[in-house]
């Protein structure tokens, strides 16, 4: 049976509001040293949103050889437990992936790094970010929704 996306888009040209952080989170962007942590919570939730996250090494080398990785563009929220959430994003204004850890789920992290993502992409120039998501993924597409990020397309996920 075909699987379908929707490409939602975020206007930054208008006021966004202000991110509300849980309590003692902290923001990092990529670097080398969390690179294993990051990835890790990639991938553990890359089941439920159906994104493909590559090895470890593969996912790595993209932030030296692959223009559309900025190792600034991937945002990381944490506490003192760890990695809680991540929004990897492209260049292009684009939203790769955004990862909450189950742990934190349900908690408003997800909607604070949304929107800190939104302040990031508009800080640079950007007059909107898109992302796709699985249409199956409702909870994903409330949060979307519920941000702003309004409907432009919808797609066949191409089969591997």
């Amino acid at each position: 049976m075909a699987e379908y996306f929707q490409l939602l888009r975020r206007d930054l040209t208008t006021r966004l509001p202000a991110p509300q952080w849980p309590a003692n989170t902290r923001l990092d962007h990529y670097r080398d040293e969390l690179a294993p942590a990051i990835h890790a919570v990639l991938r553990m939730t890359q089941e439920q949103g159906g994104g493909r996250v590559p090895s470890l090494a593969e996912w790595r080398r993209q932030f030296i050889t692959d223009a559309e990785s900025d190792p600034t563009l991937c945002l990381v929220a944490s506490n003192a437990d760890g990695i809680l959430g991540v929004a990897q994003c492209w260049t292009s204004a684009f939203i790769k992936n955004l990862s909450i850890h189950p742990c934190a789920q349900g908690q408003g992290l997800g909607r604070a790094l949304l929107l800190h993502t939104f302040h990031v992409f508009k800080q640079r120039g950007e007059p909107y970010v898109d992302l796709k998501v699985l249409e199956s993924n409702q909870r994903a597409r409330q949060l979307y929704e519920s941000a702003g990020m309004v409907f432009v397309l919808r797609d066949q996920v191409p089969e591997d």
